[in-house]
């Protein structure tokens, strides 16, 4: 009998022979199978080699955690408390240590800080303190809400400090603005050429062609109206259709006259008058914005100290933000009021744009006079939907105070609101209104109850007297917000008709947002004498 196993171990053959009478032999075989193996005897070998190896390992770095204890772990030593209580059947109780933190933590939320508590500094010397002092978990929870809430303090005040040296830097006139009115006042005095007449005598029946588009800027900065003229001109189809008046002081006439004859804007037309030329204004038609210039009162809550009597505790830095922007002294400046004597100022002019001096006009305007206002008067972008939360979400309640009885009798808070800064004036429908009675009568009401009712310049009031005269038009007419933040995105604002710098942050001031200000500087005069001289945005 033969045994034969196959190389596979798979199977074994049992063989037998005998002698036959014949002389042969008769073999009898036998197959027995045996079961497949489901792993070779090199991987057991392996395993019990590897697990030769980690157990004594583990149980060594896990004897070592419970002699030295939890607080004491280094990496390998946490390396074997974690793997070590898991091979061996151990709890980890590192849950019931947060669970008691968070509950010491909740208890001192709700106790004040010691007032004697001497804080660290900083994280440093709070571990150097601890290792030292060896305070309990409640102490440590004490000190750490107390650099907590000294820290937060620190911010709020740097925060608050921020925001009104911003608005000081917004209410000032920076350097080279400054120069340039001078020696533009100067050269009106020295040079014939900057006195010339504007426009020439032949041309000046086309002030009051109301076959072109007539633009209206009010402002006492020079280089700021230059600019929305340049813009303007160079993104119209028709600049010879484009008629601008250019509105502006007593102060500032000689040195704006003498930008715009030294710096002709042909074809189109450009007429500066200052407002002691307007036989109109007077303090008899105008009464209440002459006792805006001129009250005490008035005067003081626009020129004082802002912050003096102001409860800070209870103002978050965008209310007081707010609150800043509401107390520009440009808001009592009769510039600021002029928008809303239109019919009167251009008698003869049936329809207007009017711009603010903080904004650049990127393309074609001449469809605006093609919209039709349904006899509404004026065509505005309403601020109370947009993508920009900040500046898209202003209605009535931004406004006005609605505790006031006044104002809450006569106005919703949930009206939208308009913005000014490009509007479309129908000035045959104004005439028809009686608009500007009724802003003077607001103004009047409002310094009778010392600013109670609004506090924001000229717009609450043009809310009140406009209401039912406004058609909204397309918000890509007129993009605003570009002087409040830096997150404005700046593919709309390539793709706006008049982007506006409203806001503390001018592009022409050292607070202007950088990645917005080539919106604005593109259309600076740089290679102009005045303002290299003057080293304007150098």
């Amino acid at each position: 009998m033969q045994l034969h196993f196959s190389p596979s171990m798979r199977s074994i053959t049992i063989s037998s022979s005998s002698n036959s009478g014949n002389g042969g032999y008769v073999g009898d075989l036998m197959k027995i199978k045996v079961a497949a193996r489901h792993f070779s005897y090199r991987t057991l070998f392996h395993t019990i080699l590897i697990l030769a190896f980690l157990l004594p390992f583990v149980f060594i770095l896990t004897a070592l955690v419970t002699l030295e204890g939890v607080n004491k772990c280094s990496s390998f030593d946490c390396l074997g408390r974690r793997l070590g209580p898991k091979l061996l059947g151990r709890t980890d109780d590192s849950g019931r240590l947060v669970k008691d933190f968070v509950k010491i933590l909740n208890q001192v939320n709700s106790e004040e800080v010691p007032a004697g508590l001497k804080l660290p500094e900083s994280f440093n010397q709070l571990v150097v303190e601890m290792k030292n002092n060896k305070y309990s978990t409640k102490e440590f929870a004490l000190m750490l809400k107390g650099m907590m809430e000294k820290s937060e303090r620190d911010i709020r005040e740097s925060k608050f400090a921020e925001l009104m040296n911003k608005h000081f830097a917004a209410s000032a006139i920076p350097k080279g603005i400054h120069c340039l009115s001078l020696r533009l006042t100067d050269e009106y005095s020295s040079n014939a050429h900057a006195r010339r007449q504007l426009p020439s005598p032949e041309l000046l029946p086309l002030l009051s062609d109301n076959s072109l588009h007539h633009f209206v800027v009010s402002t006492d900065n020079i280089l700021a109206a230059s600019v929305v003229v340049n813009s303007a001109l160079q993104s119209s189809l028709k600049p010879e259709k484009i008629v601008f008046h250019v509105i502006t002081d007593k102060k500032t006439y000689a040195g704006m006259h003498s930008w715009f004859a030294l710096n002709p804007v042909t074809p189109a037309l450009v007429e500066v008058k200052g407002v002691h030329q307007f036989d109109w204004l007077t303090r008899e038609n105008v009464p209440v914005l002459e006792a805006v210039e001129s009250h005490h009162g008035i005067r003081k809550y626009y020129h004082g100290n802002h912050v003096t009597g102001a409860n800070l505790s209870d103002t978050t830095p965008r209310s007081f933000a707010s609150k800043l922007q509401a107390r520009s002294p440009k808001y009592i400046s009769l510039l600021n009021h002029l928008r809303i004597y239109l019919p009167e100022l251009f008698p003869n002019l049936d329809k207007v744009v009017f711009l603010d001096d903080d904004v650049v006009i990127q393309q074609d305007l001449s469809p605006l006079w093609d919209i039709d206002l349904h006899g509404k008067v004026n065509g505005a972008v309403e601020t109370c939907k947009g993508e920009d939360k900040w500046v898209m979400s202003k209605r009535f309640r931004n406004y006005f105070n609605f505790s006031h009885p006044l104002i809450a009798k006569h106005l919703n808070p949930d009206d939208c609101a308009w913005a000014y800064g490009m509007n479309i004036f129908d000035l045959r429908a104004w005439r028809k209104k009686n608009i500007t009675d009724t802003y003077h009568a607001w103004l009047k009401e409002n310094l009778k109850s010392n600013l109670t009712m609004w506090k924001l310049g000229t717009l609450p009031p043009a809310l009140i007297a406009f209401k039912g005269h406004v058609l909204p038009i397309e918000p890509s007419w007129h993009m605003l917000g570009l002087g409040y933040q830096n997150k404005t995105n700046v593919n709309n604002v390539k793709k706006a008709a008049v982007i506006h710098y409203n806001g503390q942050a001018k592009p022409w001031l050292e607070i202007g947002f950088e990645h917005l200000r080539p919106f604005w500087t593109k259309f600076v005069n740089s290679s102009n004498d005045f303002i290299r001289n003057c080293h304007i945005l150098e």
